[in-house]
């Protein structure tokens, strides 16, 4: 069953466990016959926006919810505005996706400003349905890589609050335990996960629907982004000259193993929602490697506070430890009702100034290449190969075909028992559409 929330900011935090006001409000219904909650404002300057509203634990602050609050109020102080958010996040696997319900809203002009996973950029950036945001004053502060990566039809369709981070999760305490070190390379990380499988530990690595990704593309690209011929190898991808099945093949040949060996439990990752699925194993110390995003590390509706060392640490690849960083973004609809109070607003919440308030307050690395803060220590080893310039890029408009989201509905399909050649028929199928178009 969907379920959508409308309503100013401080219900959404009333949700997150702060303070609960009361607010004038009235039913309806949306398009799908929705029940909604719709707010009654004095003020016609309003800005709507669709976001996700991460589940949290009662009566514990969401961080990272709270930083992005902290922009917006800026905005709405400098300019007089409202932002109201429409928030949606599904319930289980049987649900619409958040991404399925933002391209429905988004296509018909439903909202003013959407938050967007990397394969909505996409899309909605290449049906035309997302404004080129090249001309707000603070976009000339972002860093490079954050506009090559939001450029879609030579437009810049998303801009985002922070760089999004990926690595893996280790409960370092039983690494120690168990003598093993941290591994490096894809080979070294299986002969952890023996190690652990042979001492009792059933389910090496705690994984949901969404992230095991994480490990194809890190495996994929190490070497196409950090070996010095990237544009090259992009061209010749986009060109048909290279095929992406060749670069995926490796990383998805280590997941089938891993699922074939026990070290992921496949029948509960492709029925597990991210955090909800794994967490509690990897809190209670039971599974020793999980992987997530840099801001899970912060907030204690994640794993901010476990009882052991945590270190977060990049997925192996054939260049060692390899962050992976796909874009997310605030997009800004076409014929969005409320189009240049929704451009002026985004134009304060990328500036420095609020961009400064938003990485302290979530601890995250900033787009801005002006903007820059301590990680806690558990997120050094992953910041240190940032700072190095070592990364993957899980999403890249350069690319004709979309990376996050075509990885990830791929790998479900390994899950559900496809095997690698099927896998690597429908990237070859996904790439000779893109040529033919």
């Amino acid at each position: 069953m969907m379920k959508y929330v409308k309503a100013r900011k401080i219900m959404m935090l009333c949700v997150a466990g702060i303070a609960a006001l009361t607010v004038a409000a009235c039913a309806g219904k949306d398009k799908d016959g929705v029940n909604v909650i719709i707010t009654e404002e004095k003020s016609k300057r309003i800005v709507n926006l669709f976001s996700p509203m991460e589940k949290t634990m009662p009566d514990v602050e969401n961080t990272a919810r709270s930083a992005a609050d902290k922009t917006i109020i800026m905005a709405e102080e400098k300019l007089g505005v409202n932002v109201e958010y429409i928030t949606y996040t599904a319930a289980d696997y049987q649900d619409k996706t958040y991404d399925d319900v933002l391209l429905d809203r988004a296509r018909n002009d439903m909202d003013d400003m959407y938050l967007l996973n990397p394969d909505s950029i996409r899309i909605l950036g290449e049906e035309g349905k997302l404004m080129d945001l090249s001309g707000l004053e603070n976009v000339k502060n972002l860093r490079d890589i954050i506009i090559a990566a939001n450029m879609v039809d030579g437009k810049l369709v998303a801009v985002p609050q922070e760089v999004v981070a990926y690595g893996l999760f280790i409960n370092k305490d039983m690494f120690d335990e168990y003598k093993l070190e941290l591994p490096e390379t894809p080979e070294e990380f299986l002969e952890c996960c023996r190690v652990f499988k042979e001492n009792g530990i059933d389910t090496p690595v705690g994984a949901n629907r969404w992230w095991l990704e994480t490990f194809v593309l890190a495996q994929a690209y190490a070497d196409l982004y950090n070996g010095g011929n990237t544009e090259a190898e992009i061209a010749a991808l986009n060109s048909g000259e290279s095929k992406y099945s060749d670069y995926m093949r490796p990383g998805f040949e280590f997941l089938k193993k891993m699922i074939d060996c026990g070290y992921v439990d496949a029948e509960k990752a492709r029925v597990s929602e991210a955090i909800e699925g794994e967490g509690a194993d990897f809190l209670a110390q039971k599974t020793p490697i999980v992987m997530a995003y840099w801001g899970a590390a912060n907030t204690d509706t994640a794993y901010g506070n476990p009882d052991f060392e945590m270190l977060v640490i990049g997925f192996p690849s054939s260049r060692g430890q390899m962050p992976v960083m796909p874009m997310t973004g605030f997009g800004i609809g076409v014929n969005a009702q409320h189009a240049q109070d929704a451009l002026d607003t985004l134009d304060i919440m990328i500036s420095d100034e609020a961009l400064l308030t938003y990485a302290e307050t979530n601890k995250v690395i900033s787009p801005s290449k002006n903007v820059e803060v301590e990680c806690i220590p558990a997120l050094k080893p992953l910041n240190d190969r940032i700072k190095e310039n070592v990364y993957v890029l899980a999403s890249n408009a350069g690319m004709k075909v979309e990376q996050w989201g075509n990885t990830c509905l791929i790998v479900r399909e390994l899950l559900n028992g496809a095997t690698v050649d099927e896998c690597m028929a429908m990237f070859d199928k996904l790439q000779e559409e893109s040529l033919s178009r």
